[in-house]
């Protein structure tokens, strides 16, 4: 199964950090900025193994720019996309605002079903990670959060990205059984 996922969101907010170590690609969780210039994909296949499924899975991950001067861009990013995951940094007030924006671009634009979206908010190394509520909006409140902190939880991140992995994966598989369903009928 091939599973196409975009990572959006603001700038600066950890997207590009958190598709590295989720395709391990890089241990690195830490560093200098260096903002993506429109879009860098990363494929991986994902080891289900911890879990006991041991599901057969590409994954190619969307790691987006957050600038919108690529907006024109979107339309091709969104297209075939299995899922959306939307990272944003806690600590920055103006990203709680701007992920409604992203939401509305990527996830009601697309019809995706919230098992297909997940929000990330990504504590940078360093930060004072604040566990507990995150004040979002009405749309935004209803999809999975995880909170991300690579430094003191990384297998945690895993973990909870797998079980996302999955959930996209089941839907996938749900939409084509219910296509087959309608050409038999």
């Amino acid at each position: 199964m091939q599973v196409k996922i975009l990572f959006i969101g603001p700038t600066e907010s950890g997207k590009s950090i958190l598709a590295n170590f989720l395709s391990e690609t890089s241990d690195n969780v830490g560093g200098e900025y260096n903002p993506t210039v429109g879009v860098r994909i990363l494929e991986f296949e994902p080891n289900f193994e911890a879990s006991g499924d041991n599901r057969d899975c590409k994954v190619e991950l969307w790691d987006c720019s957050g600038d919108f001067k690529i907006e024109s861009c979107w339309p091709i990013f969104m297209k075939d996309s299995s899922g959306v995951v939307i990272v944003f940094n806690p600590d920055v007030p103006s990203h709680l605002k701007e992920i409604e924006t992203w939401h509305s671009m990527f996830i009601s634009s697309q019809s995706l079903q919230e098992n297909q979206c997940l929000l990330i908010a990504h504590n940078k190394p360093g930060s004072a990670a604040k566990e507990g509520h995150i004040p979002l909006a009405s749309p935004l409140n209803r999809l999975p959060l995880i909170q991300s902190n690579l430094e003191e939880e990384p297998e945690d991140v895993r973990k909870a990205f797998s079980r996302y992995l999955g959930n996209v994966m089941k839907a996938m598989s749900e939409s084509r059984e219910q296509e087959e369903m309608s050409i038999i009928m």
